[in-house]
């Protein structure tokens, strides 16, 4: 009998911390960005005198060869798979790399 009022007693005792844990925490309220109306007015223009319109050229460079941010090219682009085969001079392993016992591919790993 007191086996069995101790393992109740031990079971009650583990039920209650296991519930008895701190709440999670309200997620953090998104922050609210207050948009600002910009607006803009232009002179008036007299007779006679032409406005200019200035035109804002943005130039944006798109490489062929798409890259990480640390420079090395990224292989999920196909332009960089392509580019990555390269010939290797001497003999190669099964896998088609180059073997790096022989004294050409050494000298070719050189190079590069």
């Amino acid at each position: 009998m007191k086996k069995l009022l101790s393992l109740i007693a031990i079971a009650a005792f583990g039920l209650t911390t296991a519930f008895a844990q701190t709440p999670a925490t309200a997620p953090a309220k998104a922050k609210v960005v207050a948009k600002k109306e910009v607006k803009t007015t232009t002179a008036p223009v007299k007779a006679g005198v032409k406005q200019e319109a200035k035109k804002v050229e943005t130039k944006t460079t798109t490489t062929a060869a798409k890259v990480k941010a640390d420079g090395t090219p990224d292989m999920r682009f196909k332009e960089n798979k392509t580019k990555a085969v390269t010939k290797v001079a001497g003999p190669t392993k099964k896998d088609g790399t180059a073997d790096m016992r022989y004294k050409a591919n050494k000298e070719a790993a050189k190079k590069n």
